[in-house]
C-alpha cells in the first residue's frame, strides 16, 4: 500500500492482486468476431441516435467521443437475445461497489447511479442500505431491460455528463464502468459533486489505462507488419495520477483511490472483441479506424496468441479498474490538525517504547 498526496488530500492507493475470471461460455471458430469487427472498430455508425439535449456532437480534444455512436452501441448490446451473457465483468465490478457502500455505516435514503445500466449496482445492494435509487443512463434500451432488485428504482434517460438533478439532493452517488466515455470528465466530477448533499458520498469505478493491453499491443505490431502503421483500436484511458486531482479539483475530500486487475481468459482475440461489443464497449472515439484488413486482423490473432497465450489454448484480457471514494465536505466531518500542532513528537514515542519493552523484561 502507498500514500501520495493529491491536491493536499492524501489518497491511499492500493495495488490489489490479480483474480481471474473464466468466460461463461467458450465459442471456438473465428466467424463471429470476424463478422462483427466492423462494428468494433466503428464502422457501422449509420444512423446514429440523436444526442440528449446539450450534448456536444461534435469532434476535438475536448470530445475525443461520439456520445450518439455509443448510446446507439449501448442500445444494440442492450437488445440481444442475451444480454446477460457479457454482463460478467459489470457484475462483477458492481458487486465490489456494493461492498464499498456495506462498509459505510449508515443507511442513505436517496441514490443515484450514473451509467447505471441494466442496473449492475442495485442488484447487490439492499434496502436497509440505501432506501431509493435513481438510475441514469445514456441507453434507453438498457433501463427497460433492468435487472430486478429489492431496492425501488426510478429509471431516467440522460447523458451521464448533464445530470439532470438539483443540488444537494442525493446522498449517495455511485457509478461503474461508465465514466470513461466521458468528454469531460472534471465537468462531469463537478456535477456528482454538485447533485451530493453535504456530507454526501460518491463510489465509482472506472477502466484505467492497463485495460485490454494484451488486445491493443497485438493491433498494434499487426498493423505494423502488414500495413506499414497503427491507428488507435482501443479508446484512451485517465491515469490513475490524474483521478485524485480531478476528484480534489471538483470539490471532494477524505479521497481514496485504489486500483484493482481483473484477467478473463477467451479462446482468442475475436471472442475478446465480440464480447466487447455485447458488452456496448467498442470504440467510439473519432479519430477510430473505420476498417481493419481480414490479413491484419488474422496476425493480430496469432501474435496474441503468441505473446499472451495461456497453456490450455486461451488467451488473458487484462481489464484494470479504478475505485475512487470522495465525500462532499461538512461541517461535522473530522478535519487533519493543523501543522504544527501536535504536543507529543516521535522522539518521545521512542522513549515509550523502549520503556514499556524493558516493562516487559
Amino acid at each position: 500500500m502507498a500514500t501520495a498526496a493529491v491536491g493536499g488530500v492524501a489518497a491511499v492507493v492500493t495495488v490489489r492482486a490479480m483474480r481471474g475470471l473464466c468466460r461463461p461460455v467458450l465459442r471456438a471458430g473465428w466467424g463471429g468476431g470476424w463478422r462483427r469487427f466492423r462494428a468494433l472498430s466503428g464502422g457501422s455508425a449509420a444512423a446514429a441516435a440523436s444526442p440528449p439535449a446539450g450534448a456536444s456532437s461534435g469532434s476535438g480534444a475536448l470530445s475525443p467521443f461520439d456520445r450518439r455512436l455509443k448510446r446507439k452501441q449501448k442500445n444494440w448490446a442492450a437488445l440481444q437475445a442475451e444480454p446477460a451473457k457479457c454482463d460478467y465483468l459489470r457484475e462483477e465490478v458492481g458487486g465490489r461497489i456494493a461492498d464499498r457502500v456495506f462498509d459505510i455505516t449508515r443507511t442513505f435514503p436517496l441514490a443515484l447511479d450514473v451509467g447505471s445500466g441494466r442496473g449492475y449496482i442495485a442488484r447487490h445492494l439492499t434496502k436497509e442500505t440505501v432506501e431509493k435509487l435513481i438510475q441514469v443512463d445514456l441507453s434507453e434500451n438498457a433501463l427497460k431491460n433492468a435487472i430486478e432488485s429489492e431496492i425501488p428504482t426510478i429509471n431516467v434517460v440522460a447523458d451521464e455528463e448533464f445530470l439532470p438533478f438539483k443540488e444537494d439532493t442525493f446522498d449517495l452517488v455511485v457509478s461503474s464502468l461508465s465514466l470513461h466515455w466521458v468528454n469531460d470528465l472534471p465537468k462531469a466530477f463537478r456535477e456528482i459533486h454538485q447533485v451530493l448533499k453535504p456530507d454526501g458520498v460518491f463510489i465509482g469505478a472506472m477502466f484505467g489505462g492497463d485495460t485490454l493491453y494484451e488486445l491493443r499491443c497485438s493491433l498494434q505490431l499487426a498493423e505494423l507488419e502488414r500495413e506499414g502503421g497503427f491507428s488507435p483500436h482501443v479508446s484512451p484511458f485517465t491515469a490513475v495520477s490524474d483521478l485524485g486531482h480531478l476528484l480534489s479539483r471538483a470539490g471532494f475530500n477524505t479521497l481514496t483511490v485504489d486500483t484493482d486487475e481483473i484477467q478473463v481468459n477467451y479462446p482468442g482475440l475475436f471472442q475478446v472483441m465480440e464480447d466487447l461489443q455485447g458488452m456496448g464497449e467498442s470504440n467510439c472515439s473519432w479519430n477510430r479506424k473505420p476498417l481493419l484488413h481480414r490479413e491484419t486482423m488474422l496476425a493480430a490473432a496469432a501474435i496474441y496468441q503468441e505473446m499472451y497465450g495461456n497453456s490450455d489454448g486461451s488467451v488473458p484480457a487484462t481489464f484494470q479498474i479504478y475505485y475512487m471514494i470522495g465525500w462532499k465536505f461538512h461541517e461535522s466531518q473530522a478535519r487533519p490538525a493543523q501543522r504544527g500542532s501536535a504536543t507529543v513528537s516521535f522522539g518521545d514515542l521512542a522513549k515509550i517504547d523502549g520503556i514499556l519493552s524493558r516493562g516487559k523484561k
